[in-house]
């Protein structure tokens, strides 16, 4: 088996060398062939040098293009080197790399990906805004996906050769969600273990303020409703923007009956304009989800 242990790096050159060579120590002890892939998102620091000089095969982007396209090069990459296991993990340390052999068990048994999860092992420290952020993100991909996830947002996973080329990321903010949702509208199979995660050394280059997390969080839920439960997202501001028409409406109708007045030209317009945007939400909203049914 040719297991290849994947690495997003922005900024890691702190902690790169040291992962790279915990990784080294473990994968040495197994029996499986294995390479240790950096992908560089365009680092301002010496992660790449650090990351060749540990004995990684880098790839650096051009420019900086975020988590899900660094994320789509990794399996590229992977599956150009022959990868019939992919193990992603995160660069910070935060993620124990001597539990990667628990994840690569589990394909063994048969699962096509294995998600390692915080919240059914022990949080050294998450932030609450953190903690929340991703409590909310496993309960709507639970939603979506028909099935209890307590960590979908874990950086901490493993899956097959199979699986990466069958469940392809189109999103272009984040890979974590979609690829659970997409992994479950194709029958695969799908565990989480009990993982560690240690205390963070130093601040986090993802969050830099808990307002704009907590923001880039919920616009990202709605994404999620957007793209995989369009019936239900489209649906209910459509119903949202036709009840308002309906209202107004009823109250024309009210002014007419009470007051005699039956002017208000303008308005009737405004009605008339909210009324046929909230049935052609709503029209949306049902071809959507038809369509995605037939993907």
């Amino acid at each position: 088996m040719n297991v290849i242990v994947t690495i997003p790096a922005y900024n890691e050159a702190k902690t790169i060398g040291t992962l790279i060579n915990r990784i080294k120590k473990v994968m040495q002890k197994g029996r499986y062939k294995y390479k240790i892939l950096v992908v560089d998102d365009c680092s301002k620091d010496k992660t790449a040098n650090v990351a060749k000089e540990s004995g990684a095969v880098v790839f650096s982007h051009p420019k900086n293009y975020g988590l899900a396209e660094t994320f789509r090069t990794e399996i590229e990459k992977s599956l150009k080197l022959d990868a019939d296991v992919i193990v992603h993990i995160d660069a910070d340390l935060q993620y124990k790399p001597e539990e990667i052999p628990n994840l690569i068990k589990e394909i063994e048994n048969g699962y096509d990906l294995v998600l390692g999860s915080r919240f059914k092992g022990k949080i050294e420290r998450m932030p609450m805004i953190n903690r929340m952020g991703n409590i909310a993100f496993s309960r709507v991909v639970s939603q979506m996906a028909g099935m209890k996830i307590s960590d979908a947002q874990t950086g901490f996973r493993a899956f097959t050769k199979n699986f990466a080329k069958k469940v392809v990321i189109r999103s272009d903010h984040t890979y974590t969600q979609e690829q659970i949702i997409r992994a479950v509208k194709n029958k695969f199979k799908i565990k989480e273990i009990p993982v560690y995660f240690a205390k963070r050394n130093g601040k986090s280059r993802l969050i830099s303020n808990p307002f704009s997390y907590a923001l880039r969080a919920w616009i990202n839920i709605l994404r999620i409703y957007r793209d995989y439960k369009p019936l239900k997202f489209f649906g209910l501001i459509g119903t949202f923007v036709f009840s308002i028409g309906f209202l107004i409406g009823i109250y024309m109708t009210y002014l007419h009956f009470t007051t005699g007045i039956s002017g208000h030209f303008a308005l009737l317009m405004l009605d008339v304009m909210i009324l046929s945007i909230g049935f052609q939400l709503m029209t949306f909203a049902l071809l959507a989800d038809m369509f995605g049914k037939l993907e």
